[in-house]
This record gives structure tokens, C-alpha cells and sequence, in this order.
């Protein structure tokens, strides 16, 4: 196993690197732009009866709460080390609540909306597809495929438009955004997760019907290139039912689709973030779109190190799901 012990020790530390330049990326980005978020709550004071002095002492008390009087290496250095005790900070624009709390309180809802969507759309994109592959030339390969194109071109903000317009303007059946009725709280009454659910039923056919049609082209020609294998000839050729064979090549050809899922998983969550804005979704989009409005950099901060971090992760565990599903891999472990 000392194979596999080498391999996880270059894996974790290049996922290390990587989550410190993103972080790092994401840190400088938002500092690029002339001024700060300090400067917005004053221009939007200054407008009232805030005499000068005044305002002027209140910057400079906001600058020093928020280290923005210190270099920005200083800054960062500052921001990871908190980081790393759990402290991402305080929301400069939302009256200096801690951003773990508005995250805390977003973070459930695009879980609950951006996984199941995922995942539903794996496995439905990926047995339409395997079935294309396997009726080569037939008229069902043809239907799943055109529409599996069509599916995967579509954008996520488009078909959220459309579904608002269809299903929640046109025909008034389904409410046209939010994550549930302003008149209710969260709770787990039948009455509130009936109201979820009605309201959930859009964002979460936005996100699911755009995926299907990339899983599905990519299993019908992982499929159709595991046809040509001779254990399939030997199978057809003892007669085997078509049943089975269809089962084992689905199977063989599901290892790219699996490294698939965790790398569509950031595209998915960049279409979630324009979706939730879209449905006025209590999401995390909601919040980063507020935050880089804002220009609340603790916020952005803190937003982008669960998101990226989320995404890293999944990609991580991938190769552990490799080593389990793949009997060649384990085989190559153990001889290293």
C-alpha cells in the first residue's frame, strides 16, 4: 500500500496549493477594483444629517475594524489564520453579523437544491445515454439523442425564464420564485413542506433538465466504444441476454462519468448562483450576488472558501470512489 499512501500524500497536498492560490485569487480580485466598501456606507451617509467630523471618524473606526489601512498581504495573512480558528469574520454591509451565521443560514438551501438536481441528473442522463449506446442505429438512439443536444445547450437562466413564464405566469400553477411563502417560517410542519416543495419544483427542473443532456451524449459514446470490447463479442456470441450485457456496459463505462460528476459540479454551481437570483431563491447565489454588490469582502471571502472548497473536496473524494469501483486500480496499489 505504500503506492497508494504516496498517491494520497501528492493528492492532498496538491489540493492544498490549489485551495490557496484560489483562495488567494479570490481574495485580490475584489481589492482590484478602486475603493471599498467602507467608502459606499459613507457615500450613502453622507447624504443625511451626519455632520462631517462625524462621518469622518466613522470611516476611519470601519477601516481599522476591517484591516483595510493594512497592506493586503497583511490582510490575507490575517484571513486565513482566522480561518482556520472558524472566524471568517463580520459582514461589513449586514450590520456586523458574523458571515459563519448568513452562510449557516443560506448554505441548506442550495444543498438541498444544487444535489439532488446533481445527482438525479447522473443517473437519468447516464442509463438514457448508456441505452443510446447500446440500440446503435436504432430509432431510439436517434430520439435520445437529439434530445440529449438539445438538453445540454440550453442555459440554466433561460429555461428558469421559461419555466417562470410557463408554469408560474401562463398557467398559474406553481409559484414563481422564492424557497417558500413570505408569510411562513421554516419549520417542519406538513403545511410548510408542502409550500417548499411547490416552490421548489422550478429551480430545481432548471438545474436538472440542462445536466440530463450532458450526461446522456457522454454515456452513449462511452457505451458505444465499450461495445467493441471483446468480452462483449464473447457474451453475444454465448448468447447472453441483452439484459446483462447492457448491465456490464454501463458499469465499465461509468469510471469517466463518476471524475464527471465532481468536475460538473462546479459549472453546476456557477448556473445555480445565476438560477437562485432568478427564483429569488434564499440560496448562496442570493447571498454572493449581495455581497459583490456590496463589495462586502468578508462576505465574498467567506462565500468562496465553502464553494470552492465544496468543489475541491468532491474531486478529492473522487479518487477514493475510483479505487472502490475499479478493481484494476486496487490491483495497481497493492502491487506498488
Amino acid at each position: 500500500m505504500r503506492g497508494f499512501t504516496r498517491y494520497l500524500l501528492l493528492k492532498t497536498i496538491f489540493l492544498l496549493l490549489t485551495y490557496f492560490i484560489a483562495l488567494l485569487i479570490t481574495f485580490l480580485l475584489p481589492r482590484m477594483v478602486p475603493g471599498n466598501p467602507v467608502q459606499q456606507i459613507i457615500a450613502g451617509l453622507s447624504t443625511g444629517a451626519i455632520s462631517p467630523e462625524a462621518l469622518s471618524q466613522y470611516q476611519r473606526r470601519l477601516v481599522e475594524a476591517f484591516d483595510l489601512d493594512k497592506p493586503w498581504y497583511i490582510q490575507f495573512v490575517n484571513y486565513i489564520s482566522r480561518s482556520f480558528r472558524g472566524d471568517l469574520g463580520v459582514s461589513i454591509t449586514s450590520y456586523g453579523e458574523p458571515v459563519v451565521n448568513l452562510i449557516a443560514r443560506h448554505l441548506p438551501w442550495t444543498l438541498a437544491l444544487i444535489v439532488p438536481a446533481s445527482i438525479t441528473a447522473w443517473f437519468v442522463g447516464n442509463f438514457l445515454g448508456g441505452l443510446a449506446g447500446y440500440k446503435r442505429g436504432s430509432m431510439l438512439e436517434k430520439i435520445l439523442i437529439s434530445i440529449g443536444m438539445v438538453l445540454s445547450q440550453i442555459p440554466y437562466y433561460w429555461l428558469a425564464m421559461s419555466l417562470i413564464f410557463l408554469f408560474a405566469v401562463t398557467w398559474r400553477l406553481l409559484p414563481p420564485g422564492s424557497a417558500y411563502s413570505p408569510t411562513l417560517q421554516p419549520s417542519l410542519t406538513l403545511q410548510f413542506l408542502l409550500d417548499y416543495l411547490q416552490h421548489y419544483i422550478l429551480p430545481f427542473l432548471s438545474i436538472l433538465i440542462p445536466s440530463i443532456g450532458g450526461w446522456l451524449i457522454g454515456m452513449r459514446v462511452l457505451v458505444s466504444t465499450e461495445l467493441g470490447s471483446t468480452y462483449v463479442y464473447f457474451s453475444n456470441t454465448m448468447g447472453v441476454k441483452d439484459g446483462i450485457i447492457f448491465r456490464y456496459t454501463l458499469r465499465n463505462s461509468m469510471l469517466p462519468q463518476v471524475t464527471g460528476l465532481s468536475i460538473q459540479l462546479g459549472f453546476v454551481m456557477a448556473g445555480q448562483i445565476i438560477t437562485e437570483q432568478i427564483f429569488n431563491y434564499q440560496g448562496m447565489g442570493i447571498l454572493l450576488a449581495r455581497a459583490l454588490g456590496t463589495r462586502d469582502y468578508p462576505l465574498i471571502q467567506g462565500i468562496f472558501l465553502i464553494l470552492i472548497g465544496t468543489i475541491l473536496l468532491a474531486n478529492y473524494l473522487v479518487d477514493f470512489i475510483y479505487v472502490m469501483i475499479d478493481p484494476r486500480i486496487r490491483l495497481g496499489y497493492k502491487s506498488a
